[in-house]
């Protein structure tokens, strides 16, 4: 029986943002948690037992069918890590869509997570957005306040640079164990940050220099968001480069003997930074597909530079 062991443990994660129904206030049906069911145990099948929630996913929906996967479950609760993130709140008719870490929405929202999850404790929470308006000394205080009521075991951060995670590290008095970037063979602005340093590309790039860095140094894991672009290389291209990278990747994947999404995910892995891929299908099917990527990567030095190459269609600096 696979054990809960450390909320950083395992190189993947399932994001259960497909989870729950439609994206509105609509209530979920027995498809939904059937649905709901079905994604758990592919993911379980192939090894996955970290689970990344935010409160906003499907308008709350996504962690309250968990709930019911939960209850209808027992002793799978002890087996696995439930992670999920605040900081986001959802446009509403005439009002906007903003960010909001004030210490006392923070606790709020984890009580609401907690109730819809149907469980004492969340694993780890992560900061979903940076909040302009925050407090730094507000937040850690909340932070503090929920982990010494046992309601929070571990805090991370969600779309973060380095100098913002440095801050708030400084008021806490336990690590930050976690950040999650968009990060991909499509998205890969945190891999060439530091690499198009002192050339004209650096002008277009916006990631914070620094903080693969500061990540890796403080031994905060990075988890990718956004990890198989899209579908972008194994399903619907856009462009040359899409095209190109897709043939690419599909004939590694033949070649290796393993899915498509298994080499994008082995191509983040190969990264020294503790990439660590968060799968976001609701299909069984292509979660198990994405299982084979918990294997030691199979990607030599060669093979890694042509994904990069191709995916950016032009020649490194």
């Amino acid at each position: 029986m696979t054990t809960k062991t450390d909320a950083t443990d395992g190189r993947l994660l399932y994001g259960c943002m497909g989870l729950g129904g439609t994206w509105d206030t609509a209530p979920y049906g027995p498809g939904d948690i059937a649905a709901a069911e079905a994604a758990v145990e592919a993911a379980l099948d192939s090894g996955i037992t970290r689970f990344d929630h935010a409160d906003i996913y499907r308008y709350g929906k996504a962690e309250a069918v968990f709930g019911e996967v939960l209850a209808r479950a027992p002793g799978l609760r002890e087996r696995i890590v439930v992670q999920t993130k605040c900081g986001i709140r959802l446009a509403d008719g005439e009002r906007p869509g903003i960010y909001d870490l004030r210490g006392r929405t923070i606790v709020r929202r984890v009580e609401e997570s907690l109730a819809r999850l149907r469980t004492d404790v969340i694993d780890v929470l992560l900061l979903h957005r940076p909040d302009p308006l925050a407090d730094p000394d507000d937040v850690a205080e909340a932070l503090t306040s929920l982990r010494r009521q046992g309601l929070v075991r571990r805090f991370g951060v969600s779309n973060m640079g380095a100098a913002q995670i440095a801050a708030l590290q400084a008021r806490l008095d336990v690590p930050i164990v976690a950040n999650q970037l968009e990060m991909s063979l499509q998205k890969r602005d945190w891999l060439e940050a530091g690499v198009v340093v002192n050339t004209p590309e650096a002008a277009g790039n916006g990631f914070p220099f620094g903080t693969l860095e500061h990540c890796r140094d403080n031994g905060i894991e990075l988890q990718a968001w956004g990890a198989l672009a899209q579908g972008r290389f194994t399903g619907r291209q856009e462009t040359p480069e899409e095209q190109a990278t897709a043939r690419l990747v599909a004939s590694l994947a033949e070649r290796k003997g393993v899915a498509p999404e298994t080499v994008l995910l082995w191509w983040l892995r190969c990264h020294p930074a503790r990439v660590s891929p968060v799968i976001g299908t609701a299909n069984p099917e292509r979660i198990r597909a994405c299982g084979q990527a918990a294997r030691e990567p199979d990607l030599d030095h060669e093979e890694w530079y042509a994904l990069w190459l191709t995916a950016r269609g032009v020649p490194l600096p």
